[in-house]
Formats: C-alpha cells, sequence, structure tokens
C-alpha cells in the first residue's frame, strides 16, 4: 500500500467518526432505549385497565408510567385510545362506563346515563344494613360535605377507604369535585341517601351539636 492509498484511507474512517458523532442522541432516547431492553413487552392499554380496575384514586400518567416501566407519552396515547374506544368514537360501541380525568388523574367510572342503572342495582342487590362505622362515616360527610378521605379519616381518627367505597357502592355518596390545591377528591350525599331519610334537602337533617359533649367536636356548627 502506497503513502497516499494509506492516507486516503485514514481521511475516509476519520470522516466516518465524524459523521457517527454528528448524530443527537437524547437522554430520553437513551432511558426509553434501556426500559426496551430490560422491560418485558406488555400491552399498555390493557395493562392500564387492569390498574384502573383495582385503584381507588385517580391515576396519573406518570405514576401510571412509573408502574409498568413504560415512557409517559405511551401512556398518553394508550388512555387517549381508550377513551375513544369507551365512548363509542370511530364506529365502536359506547360502553357503559368512562374513563375520565379529575383531579389531575385517570378512573373509570359508570358514565352517566346508566346512573339510575347501578343504583336500582344497588338496592336490590344490598339490602343489607349499614355498619356502625358506615353510619359515622355517613354522618361525618353529611354535616362537613365537601369533604375528602383524609379529612374524615382525620375526625373519626380510623381508616376509612374501605367505608367510602361501600357508601359509593351504595350510591349512598358521590364525588362532587377536587381539592384545587392537593387534588383529593371531595365527597358528598346523593340525592338516594335523601330519598332513604325521606327529607328533600339537606337543611332538614337534626343539628349536630346538641349530640356532641363540646357542641363542636370536629364539627363547624353555625353560631346562629
Amino acid at each position: 500500500m502506497t503513502a497516499n492509498e494509506q492516507t486516503d484511507n485514514e481521511q475516509a474512517a476519520n470522516e466516518e467518526i465524524v459523521e457517527q458523532t454528528d448524530v443527537e442522541v437524547t437522554v430520553e432516547d437513551v432511558v426509553e432505549a434501556t426500559v426496551a431492553e430490560h422491560v418485558p413487552v406488555v400491552d399498555v392499554e390493557r395493562a392500564i385497565e387492569a390498574i384502573l380496575m383495582i385503584a381507588d384514586e385517580p391515576q396519573s400518567m406518570v405514576s401510571i408510567a412509573t408502574a409498568m416501566s413504560v415512557p409517559v407519552k405511551a401512556v398518553k396515547q394508550a388512555i387517549e385510545n381508550l377513551v375513544n374506544d369507551y365512548n363509542g368514537v370511530n364506529g365502536g360501541v359506547e360502553r357503559g362506563f368512562e374513563l375520565r380525568e379529575v383531579g389531575g388523574g385517570w378512573r373509570l367510572y359508570v358514565r352517566e346515563s346508566y346512573d339510575h342503572v347501578v343504583a336500582d342495582f344497588v338496592l336490590t342487590q344490598n339490602p343489607t344494613k349499614l355498619s356502625q362505622a358506615a353510619l359515622e362515616t355517613l354522618a361525618v360527610i353529611a354535616y362537613k360535605q365537601p369533604i375528602s378521605r383524609g379529612q374524615i379519616a382525620q375526625i373519626r381518627a380510623v381508616n376509612v377507604d374501605s367505608v367510602v367505597r361501600t357508601l359509593l357502592s351504595r350510591g349512598l355518596i358521590t364525588e362532587v369535585s377536587s381539592d384545587a390545591e392537593t387534588g383529593a377528591i371531595l365527597y358528598g350525599t346523593s340525592d338516594l341517601l335523601l330519598q332513604q331519610l325521606g327529607i328533600n334537602s339537606l337543611d332538614e337533617l337534626p343539628l349536630i351539636s346538641p349530640l356532641l359533649p363540646d357542641g363542636q367536636e370536629g364539627f363547624d356548627v353555625d353560631a346562629s
């Protein structure tokens, strides 16, 4: 090999190295490549359905992505697909439930047009009496609404997650809004509860202050 040929080969090799160096690689590319290499392939849409089926609170895209070890953008696209699927977009069948964003997270809900069906089912299939814990929790919600689970637990000094789920399943309480600062779901009583109590509005509830030792104890009592 002549000196000129060797020089030409070295120059070509250097040009190839420069071309490879010009390729832009971002941190996101490295992370996604690592995830793809070490994590089994999952059906993102089906996995999201499984997570939301057992979730008590709305789940953010970041928390879902973290649990599944997939990129947030993949979760975002999957949620958009599920929303369209459940809503019957593009000729599909509208489901009796929907995927709704509440308080910065996503959760499965009964579609509003089927609320009355669920309420009737709950009344006919679950005629058993409420436990003492459920009655106490229901009273706290009735007098303090709108109120979050955390606030209820603080008043009752016990965990109320399962009791709140029971009251929701019976249709006696409902999710009315979410806290602007924390994103926590705020609960209130439903029209069904008024029907069960035989009253027209919450104003007809008896005063709580005479029943409490100091007339207050965790409740904001109107001075009037």
